[in-house]
Parts: C-alpha cells; sequence; structure tokens
C-alpha cells in the first residue's frame, strides 16, 4: 500500500448493492481491489471511482468491510471524534431507558453503528469486546471515550469469543483500564448476583433476558421448572411468585452459582445438574406435572450446517416441555439462534403442540431487551425468540 494515500477498497456491483438496501457488511467476495492493511479505517468505492463511505477493513473474515459511515466527504469521516459521538449517543439511549439494573447493555455493535463493538456495564465496572480487526486497533479509542464519560472502575477486556479467531485476532482476557475485582455485584429486576466477569457466559450474564425474566414474571405460579438455568434468572425472578422451583442445568458450576444465588436472595430454589433432555423424558415418566416451564437453551444452531439437527432439539423439548405442562399452565420458551427465525420457531412449537396433542395460545411475543436494539436493515442483529404460551388443553 501507498503510505501517501488513504487506505481504500474497491467493492462490486452486488456489493454496492447491499449498502443500499442498508446492510453495513460487505464480504469478501464482494472485494476488489484492496490498498489498505488488516484493520485499517478504510475509504469504499465503487469500480467508477465514486466514494460510497468509510469502514473498518478485515483481511482475514469473510466480514471483509463493517461500513462505519455512508456517502461522500471532504473530510473522513470515520475519525476518532465519530466513534466517541456514537459512544455518547449509545449511552445516552441506555440512559433514558430507565433500567430496572446495575448490569446491562451499553452497546450492542451494528445496532449502535459501532460493528463489533459490545460493551457491557456491571456496577462499577465495565467490559468491552472488540470483535474484528478495525474495532480492535480502536480499542485506545473506546478505553478513552468510555474512561471520560462513565468514569468506571475498571474496564475488562472480554476479547475470548471464538469470532475473533476468525479476523485472526487472539483471545485473551485483560483489564485495561483501573482494576476489576474477581466477583462483582449486581442487581437485575429486584434480584442480587455475584458475577465472574473474567470466567462467566458473555460477558459475566445473559442481560439479554433480563426483560423476558421481568414479563414471565407477571404469569408465573404454582409449580416452576426452570430447564437450562445457568445462574438461575428465570428460577430467581420467577421464584418468588411460584410455590415450588426446580432448576436444571448440565454444568455443575452452574448449578453451583444458582445455589449460592438462591440462598442470597432468600428464595428457594431445587437446583439440580442434569441434560435437560433426558430430564424432561424422567419427568413425564414419573407423571409430574407443572404449572410454569422455562425453556432458555444455548443456542442450537450456530451456524447454518447445524440447523436440522437444532430444529430437532427444538422441537423435542418444547413437546416435552408441553407434556408436563398442566392446563392453563404458561410455557416461556427461547431460542437464540440467529439461525431459526422466528417463524421457524414458531412453526416448531406448532409442530411440538400438535404432536403433544395440546392446544396452546400466544400472550406475548418477545426478543432481546431494549439495550439489545436490533437494527432493521440487519436481520443479525435480532437473534433472541421468546414466546410466552398458555396450554389451554
Amino acid at each position: 500500500m501507498n503510505p501517501h494515500t488513504n487506505p481504500y477498497v474497491v467493492i462490486s456491483a452486488r456489493g454496492e448493492e447491499r449498502l443500499r438496501g442498508g446492510h453495513p457488511w460487505i464480504y469478501r467476495a464482494d472485494v476488489g481491489d484492496v490498498h489498505a492493511d488488516a484493520g485499517d479505517r478504510v475509504v469504499v468505492r465503487n469500480a467508477r471511482g465514486r466514494v460510497l463511505g468509510h469502514a473498518l477493513f478485515s483481511d482475514r473474515s469473510q466480514i471483509a468491510i463493517r461500513m462505519l459511515a455512508y456517502g461522500a466527504a471532504d473530510t473522513d469521516p470515520a475519525d476518532d471524534a465519530l466513534v466517541r459521538r456514537r459512544i455518547e449517543a449509545a449511552i445516552a439511549f441506555r440512559t433514558s431507558l430507565a433500567i430496572d439494573a446495575t448490569a446491562y447493555r451499553l452497546i450492542h455493535g451494528e445496532a449502535d453503528l459501532l460493528p463489533s463493538l459490545i460493551v457491557d456495564r456491571y456496577g462499577e465496572s465495565l467490559v468491552v469486546q472488540a470483535l474484528s480487526q478495525g474495532m480492535d486497533r480502536l480499542l485506545p479509542v473506546v478505553v478513552g471515550a468510555l474512561t471520560d464519560l462513565l468514569h468506571p472502575r475498571g474496564i475488562l477486556a472480554r476479547n475470548d469469543p471464538r469470532a475473533r479467531l476468525l479476523e485472526g485476532l487472539e483471545q485473551r482476557v485483560d483489564v485495561i483500564a483501573g482494576e476489576v475485582p474477581e466477583l462483582v455485584s449486581v442487581t437485575e429486576t429486584g434480584i442480587a448476583y455475584e458475577v465472574d466477569l473474567r470466567r462467566g457466559q458473555k460477558t459475566g450474564l445473559f442481560l439479554d433476558q433480563r426483560e423476558n425474566r421481568a414479563a414471565a414474571m407477571q404469569y408465573a405460579r404454582g409449580r416452576l421448572l426452570d430447564c437450562f438455568s445457568y445462574n438461575g434468572g428465570f428460577a430467581l425472578v420467577l421464584g418468588r411468585q411460584c410455590q415450588e422451583t426446580i432448576a436444571f442445568d448440565v454444568s455443575e458450576d452452574a448449578i453451583a452459582r444458582v445455589r449460592q444465588n438462591a440462598t442470597r436472595n432468600g428464595i428457594a430454589v431445587d437446583a439440580r445438574v442434569g441434560n435437560v433432555f433426558d430430564e424432561l423424558r424422567g419427568l413425564e415418566r414419573l407423571g409430574e406435572r407443572f404449572d410454569t416451564i422455562v425453556l432458555d437453551p444455548p443456542a442450537f444452531a450456530k451456524n447454518k450446517a447445524a440447523v436440522p439437527k437444532a430444529r430437532s432439539g427444538y422441537k423435542e423439548i418444547n413437546l416435552r416441555a408441553l407434556k408436563l405442562l398442566n392446563p392453563g399452565g404458561v410455557l416461556v420458551t427461547c431460542s437464540c439462534s440467529y439461525n431459526i427465525d422466528e417463524s421457524a420457531f414458531a412453526d416448531l412449537i406448532l409442530s411440538a403442540a400438535v404432536d403433544a396433542q395440546a392446544q396452546v395460545t400466544v400472550v406475548e411475543k418477545r426478543i432481546q431487551g431494549r439495550d439489545h436494539p436490533v437494527l432493521l436493515a440487519v436481520p443479525e442483529t435480532y437473534y433472541l425468540k421468546c414466546f410466552i404460551l398458555r396450554k389451554l388443553t
């Protein structure tokens, strides 16, 4: 690359059409000439030389271009000041939500026009993930802005997702500003948790389900079964409304956390280690019945190749749950697999209901919390589906 020219890339007509449709990603197959280095902020041009915008460039990922700004300008708009303005806007939006928690998402990547950047708040600590070469290069700018705007006790970089390997980046966990304690105390919907920010799932907690737990609490009653409980979020929130709560997770560490969190909050939870598929069949054989059941599994379909097996898995657990549910009972069933869209998930639930000989109504259809917004032009940002259902017969 000539050091005296601004980095730029040229994209195909198909890539240009994708940008016109509002999607900020351009795949490697639609990138022609490249005059840039890994992680550069680049000018994006079409084959006729017209400037289409400015973006983050990756020389390793199949997503070669992640747009930051659109259109031509006399000066590069994708500068540090733009990044800071976007961070300010994201923080201001979360403040406007008046979230009932001390742990929530501050920056949600593309949906905050900061592609591949995740920032979560846990009390006085922040957790940052930079999931592309370009955002990794921008981390000093991001950390500087977060420090100036929020004055956190410390900032932890949880740069351990496998997505970084696709960018040729190493997986690591580092304190990059201030100090971050081993365990952080937070509250969410009236429940107190101790969170291990370095080793917990995602950045510590599944923050995207907070509002779905609060909504489901309005319907919870009687005997509660929480499947794939992780740290007990649904069990603890809904358990305040129920007479008995049983929680299952395959992880012994997760069940230990459920027990600790239950004790901390004074909520009775019978937390058990077990494979949910096996346990649901076992409960059915024993003739057990429940009034409220929660299914919040991990992503069964992390890629398109996994979709057939995932469909079978989703149908199986919903079928078993509906058989265990009393008439008039509530099933809260979720999927965080982007590759199973809302329509497909609804079809799977219907198929399960037919096989279970159950009549089911939809009480609510929900998505991830408002601090995890969906960018309309990017279907990938709509990943969490949550149906609250009532079994009639």
